[in-house]
């Protein structure tokens, strides 16, 4: 009688969100594979070990910081699965008690990220580019946290905030003109930098075929105009130094399954 061989067990670094809640509680299973789910409550808090360490066999990644993994040859390959989209608009806003502030008035103003190099930074600066005619080389942006990948340097208008010093609570007392807070407002003070956010996320989505990837196990084929649109904001915005085709990101995974 043939026996089973054992699965293969993989650790994985996988976030609670709805469409992973079935492979997490055991609802869906596989014969080959077994996952062995890291107790991450956030799961972009391991990413530094995931590229630096290589401490995780399969783990969803901000498709940034894989494409610069990928850049400094890392051992991870990108998988067809998107873990994590939304629109971007909503995420960066400013406080209206020090002023009235719009996409047209960021130009020599300081701004607010956590670092230099989050998936939501990257898309909220190429749209500010591309859309409402953002120079960012004129902007300041004031980080909070050094990249995941240790070989990547922030370029020369990013300067890192004083020890102690809280993204929240500067954007308040006006050391900084504007942050991307993320995806809920932090502070009841706050408002959008973007009018109707939700809206002109939407609309951006309409544009674009779908909304911007931020994070990937690894290409279905509606996430290619995504994909190209970030690789080439990535680039523009000195986070890679050469493009990268969206077919030569799931190179490695094809010659794996070959």
């Amino acid at each position: 009688m043939l026996t089973k061989p054992d699965k293969v067990k993989l650790f994985t670094l996988m976030g609670s969100y709805p469409n992973a809640m079935a492979l997490k509680d055991g609802r869906l299973t596989s014969d080959i594979v077994a996952f062995d789910f890291a107790d991450v409550k956030v799961s972009n808090t391991a990413f530094k070990p995931l590229v630096r360490e290589a401490k995780f066999d399969l783990a969803e990644v901000a498709i940034v910081t894989f494409l610069q993994a990928k850049q400094y040859g890392k051992p991870y390959a990108l998988i067809p699965a998107t873990v994590v989209g939304r629109g971007q608009l909503h995420t960066i806003a400013y406080n209206p008690e020090r002023g009235h502030l719009a996409p047209g008035d960021l130009n020599g103003k300081r701004i607010g990220v956590r670092a230099y190099t989050q998936t939501t930074g990257v898309w909220v600066r190429g749209i500010l580019t591309v859309d409402y005619g953002v120079d960012l080389g004129s902007i300041e942006w004031v980080t909070f946290e050094e990249g995941h990948v240790a070989e990547y340097q922030d370029p020369p208008n990013v300067r890192r905030a004083p020890a102690g010093k809280e993204l929240v609570r500067m954007l308040l007392d006006g050391e900084i003109d504007a942050a991307i807070v993320g995806d809920k407002l932090p502070d009841p003070k706050l408002k959008p930098l973007i009018p109707d956010p939700e809206t002109a996320n939407r609309k951006w989505a309409e544009r674009h075929g779908g909304v911007p990837i931020n994070h990937m196990l690894v290409i279905i084929e509606p996430n290619r105009q995504s994909l190209e649109t970030v690789i080439d904001f990535a680039l523009k915005q000195g986070l890679l130094t050469r493009r990268f085709s969206v077919d030569e990101l799931f190179s490695d995974t094809m010659r794996a399954l070959g």
